[in-house]
């Protein structure tokens, strides 16, 4: 199919030097708690992880509607989302399987309204969409409708990739890796370590493992947007379709960052902490240019709150190797760096805390989501794994720094161990993190589930738009716009909304409209007991003697 593209919207670590992996080793030998403990953080993230791929933007009323049948070929198609969306591929299938690209089309706030090139002829036909949503996640579907009479339908396929997807976790893991473990650690070595050198190898290889991981995902991320397999991913359409997207700008940004952390390290001891700096400012840069958290209204806070967010973690969590290697070769050197990091990390702890907690609610909103989502369940383990890491980190606060910095071995031994725990469960929020990739925040859902269900029914005599409000099941409002075959006023006597659904063995619904001031007319005490396919009919009564019935299918959510 033809694409067309708009406008933006393994091991541990790569590598690493011998001490880093012996400080591993220390942990695996001397700490099976802590690999029971990892056991448990990948079962309980496999049965948080979602079943199936989730839309980031839903797809509120098409015209024509799904199944329709029509008496003519439409000029026209129309597309209304629940937030705004770009285009990426819009595809016409003939009932003979014949792809047609859809190349002209206008967007106008969430309404995505696409020219029809050509007189259709009778039977099935698909139209076949992939837009992507503000946050940088693609979404996909296809509409089938009738011209004359329904034929077989054309076969389109819109299968998930499981390849793809776990392609797209790792990379996004090794992309935390670069970011956290290495610009993060470059700052823990030039404003915390200082002359000290522990861990820059360490620090180094997690750097090229994300200079490594950052393309390759705008690659795989191209490859999602388009809906394309593994093999096209060479192609040049495939990577600019992956910059067109939010990502693209998190990319590049995450791109910078760890090349100013990667020159702190290499480049002259001068401008150390000033590169550090700036790279762990672009950490947070890069998180808040794309994502679920940073499109949630409202920006001006959200944004800031993932920036802070971005940069406190990288600052926490990147300084652990270089530490525990400091403490493991060179005690020396390692006091006055956990002196520094000590007294440094309470504030940082309140920031992460505060900003997590601004961010949780904005995007979970009702408790009960914590249960109902997949990104709820995600989110209770990464919380679970934050309390570990919050209480480990305390003991090693109060109880170990103390009796390390006056040089007591066993205590320093211990607290080496420790370190190497909280990595490990660093690592795994990286992976817990990194599944909120395929599942749409509550607030996200919510927003989809208050757009209402409508539909456009046109006669010679009438035509009519309705909409549902909420369009799921449950207590709901009709708004009803009346006008005449030729789109001229109709000023009706009465207005009665029958909803029916035969196969439910629901009796039909009937409830007389109320007209308002600007001429629509409203039905407010409806009930929708079930989803699916209604029947909605509208009997117009014009004057004494005549009446119009008209109807169309309108789909309820459930």
């Amino acid at each position: 199919m033809a694409a067309r593209l708009v406008r933006k919207s393994a091991p541990l670590f790569c590598g690493s030097d011998m001490s880093a992996a012996s400080l591993l080793r220390t942990v695996c030998t001397t700490g099976r708690p802590a690999i029971c403990l990892l056991a448990a953080i990948v079962l309980l993230a496999a049965i948080a992880a979602p079943g199936q791929a989730f839309a980031h933007a839903a797809l509120v009323t098409t015209e024509p509607t799904d199944g329709a049948v029509l008496a003519q070929s439409p000029a026209q198609f129309s597309l209304t989302f629940s937030e705004p969306v770009s285009p990426l591929m819009l595809t016409l299938v003939r009932p003979d399987g014949t792809p047609v690209p859809l190349a002209s089309f206008r967007l106008n706030a969430q309404t995505l309204d696409v020219d029809n090139p050509q007189r259709l002829g009778s039977g099935t036909h698909v139209l076949s969409w992939r837009v992507i949503s503000a946050d940088g996640h693609p979404v996909g579907g296809s509409v089938l409708f009738s011209i004359g009479a329904p034929s077989a339908a054309p076969a389109v396929s819109e299968a998930v990739d499981r390849g793809l997807r776990s392609a797209i976790w790792i990379g996004k893991v090794f992309l935390y890796v670069g970011l956290f473990l290495g610009v993060g650690g470059a700052f823990a070595i030039a404003w915390l370590a200082k002359s000290g050198r522990s861990g820059r190898r360490f620090v180094i290889a997690a750097i090229l493992c994300g200079l490594v991981a950052v393309p390759l995902s705008l690659g795989l991320q191209g490859l999602d947007a388009l809906g394309a397999p593994f093999v096209q991913l060479a192609q040049p359409g495939i990577w600019q379709a992956g910059l067109a997207t939010s990502f693209g700008w998190t990319v590049l940004v995450a791109l910078v960052a760890l090349g100013l952390g990667l020159l702190s390290l290499v480049g002259p001891r001068g401008g150390a902490k000033l590169l550090a700096f700036a790279g762990l400012a672009g950490v947070g840069a890069a998180l808040a240019a794309s994502g679920h958290a940073s499109v949630a209204e409202p920006q001006w806070l959200t944004r800031p709150m993932v920036f802070l967010h971005g940069a406190g973690i990288a600052f926490w969590a990147g300084a652990l190797a270089p530490l525990g290697l400091a403490m493991r070769r060179k005690p020396a050197e390692a006091t006055p760096f956990l002196r520094r990091f000590s007294q440094a990390i309470l504030p940082v702890v309140a920031v992460l805390a505060a900003t997590g907690f601004v961010l949780a609610v904005i995007q979970v909103q009702a408790p009960a989501a914590l249960l109902e989502t997949a990104y709820g369940r995600l989110l209770l383990v990464k919380l679970a794994l934050l309390l570990f890491l919050f209480a480990l980190a305390a003991i090693n606060r109060w109880k170990l720094t103390g009796p390390a910095e006056a040089g007591e071995a066993e205590v320093k031994r211990r607290l080496v161990r420790s370190i190497g725990i909280e990595m490990l469960i660093v690592l795994a929020i990286f992976g817990v993190a990194a599944g909120w990739r395929f599942t749409p925040p509550p607030r996200a859902l919510a927003i989809a589930a208050a757009q209402p269900a409508s539909v456009h029914i046109h006669t010679p005599k009438a035509m009519a738009d309705l909409s549902i409000t909420p369009g799921h099941v449950g207590p709901v409002a009709a708004s009803i716009v009346i006008m005449t075959g030729d789109f001229g006023p109709l000023d009706a006597e009465q207005v009665t909304l029958v909803l029916s659904k035969p196969d439910s063995g629901i009796e039909p619904i009937k409830r007389a409209a109320t007209k308002r001031g600007d001429g629509t007319w409203r039905v407010d005490d409806l009930v929708v007991p079930v989803p699916g396919r209604w029947t909605a009919r509208l009997d117009i009564l014009v004057s004494d003697f005549e009446i119009v019935k008209i109807e169309a299918p309108i789909d309820i959510r459930p």
